[in-house]
């Protein structure tokens, strides 16, 4: 049986996650059963499970083995290079030792599919964090190295007898899916490497590689012309690291903005677009999008503003669409009348978020915000020019017999607002001083 590991326990000790028998063997102690569901939920861990019931020629030993798995039957694996193993139980108590065996990847295939991992940092990211990197594997198998198994890869020994996959070692196989979900190095273990001597090989040929581009930064004068080697040398000390920054290329100025955002792509096409798909409205969201991201990239608007809620998004929208028909479905879609739209986009144009909080929303003055609000209403006014403001709710000061009124935002800013046609409408600016903003609203009126 050249190319496989040898043989190992029964593994029928349980307790913790794992153990670790030096890093060339692993027994993951037996999992509980399975509650309905797959029985794997990463891409990796499916293509196991593909390459066992590809390889399998009796379907009903596979039912049965995914029965066994489930009810709990599979006592600890024992993961090793070419082998992993348990033992499983029949539903009458009888215990079989199953193997399933795995080609080795070679020495040369491990050097291999190591200098594909380094060629990318997101390669080991994605391995550090647990996680099989798909373009690694699709790397390494445009190199001819395979990593997941395929149809035949998975030769089963059990003693049972059995010649084909039998119940026990397609449990197996089941169980080692639920290991492989949650840990590749499984997976690479069986190939031939363990976790922590794949992670120094990658650590090391990193150090190496990063050496060589220093050197090759620096025209050639470095430690490895003078015999320390790329692949074996002691890689290269942080106050040379440090030094040889002051060398590099400065990096790139930032890209200019352009003057104007893009314009979308229009979508009037010969062919009729899918039921509930309206090509107008998403060519003005788009629109919409291409605005944003161009202030976004101008810098002005920044990233730390707290992002809208819907109702206020529609009223962002409304409040830059001309068009009648979409200030009518925004009004719709936030549960708005046309008139109440109509106001909300005066109150966001005079202030944004804050500006449609004070019209829509009442928020209730603490007593000693109340009192430094009617301090500041006395003070801002010589007392024979002062208006006769009555409190008319929380946060709301209305001017007798003028059709005027003040409210006192959140932010202690005040906002004038005006009566029409029985309603109170957003009337100017807000101002920190009471007595600017109502001033703003009465010029204005005089004028």
């Amino acid at each position: 049986m050249s190319g496989y590991g040898d043989g190992a326990g029964d593994g029928s000790g349980d307790g913790g996650e794992y153990g670790v028998d030096g890093d060339e063997t692993r027994t993951f102690a037996a999992l509980p059963r399975v509650q309905g569901g797959a029985f794997a939920r990463t891409w990796w861990g499916r293509a196991w499970l593909k390459a066992l019931e590809d390889t399998a020629l009796d379907g009903r030993q596979l039912k049965a083995g995914r029965r066994h798995a489930r009810a709990g039957a599979v006592g600890a694996v024992s993961v090793r290079p070419g082998r992993i193993t348990a033992v499983v139980r029949d539903p009458d108590g009888a215990a079989y030792r199953g193997d399933v065996l795995l080609q080795e990847l070679s020495e040369a295939q491990w050097d291999r599919l190591v200098d594909l991992a380094v060629a990318s940092a997101g390669h080991i990211a994605a391995l550090l964090d647990h996680e099989m990197p798909p373009h690694l594997v699709e790397d390494a198998a445009a190199a001819g190295l395979e990593l997941l198994p395929g149809i035949g890869d998975l030769e089963p020994e059990c003693g049972c007898d059995a010649w084909d996959h039998c119940p026990h070692t397609a449990a197996l196989c089941y169980e080692v899916a639920r290991l492989l979900d949650e840990d590749p190095f499984v997976l690479l273990l069986m190939r031939g490497r363990g976790e922590r001597a794949l992670i120094e090989a990658l650590q090391e040929r990193s150090a190496a590689l990063a050496t060589a581009e220093s050197d090759e930064a620096r025209g050639g004068r470095s430690g490895v012309a003078s015999g320390s080697g790329v692949a074996g040398g002691p890689g290269v000390s942080a106050a040379e690291a440090f030094a040889a920054g002051g060398i590099l290329p400065p990096l790139p100025a930032p890209p200019v903005p352009a003057g104007a955002p893009g314009e979308p792509p229009s979508l009037d096409t010969e062919t009729g677009p899918e039921p509930g798909l309206d090509p107008a409205a998403l060519e003005f969201l788009a629109a919409d999008a291409a605005a944003r991201a161009h202030r976004l990239l101008s810098g002005a608007v920044s990233l730390a503003e707290p992002p809208l809620t819907p109702d206020q998004d529609a009223v962002r929208l409304a409040a830059g669409s001309p068009a009648p028909w979409i200030a009518a479905r925004l009004a719709t879609g936030s549960g708005r009348t046309r008139t109440g739209l109509d106001l909300a986009v005066r109150a966001w144009r005079l202030g944004g978020p804050a500006g449609l909080a004070v019209l829509e929303e009442e928020w209730a003055p603490d007593p000693e915000a109340l009192r430094r609000a009617g301090s500041r209403l006395l003070e801002a006014w010589d007392p024979a020019d002062r208006p006769e403001l009555h409190p008319s709710g929380p946060a709301r000061w209305t001017l007798l017999g003028s059709g005027l009124q003040l409210r006192l935002g959140e932010d202690g800013r005040w906002w004038p607002y005006r009566e029409e046609s029985g309603q109170w409408a957003p009337a100017g600016p807000a101002e920190h001083d009471p007595a600017a903003a109502l001033a703003g609203v009465t010029e204005g009126a005089e004028s």
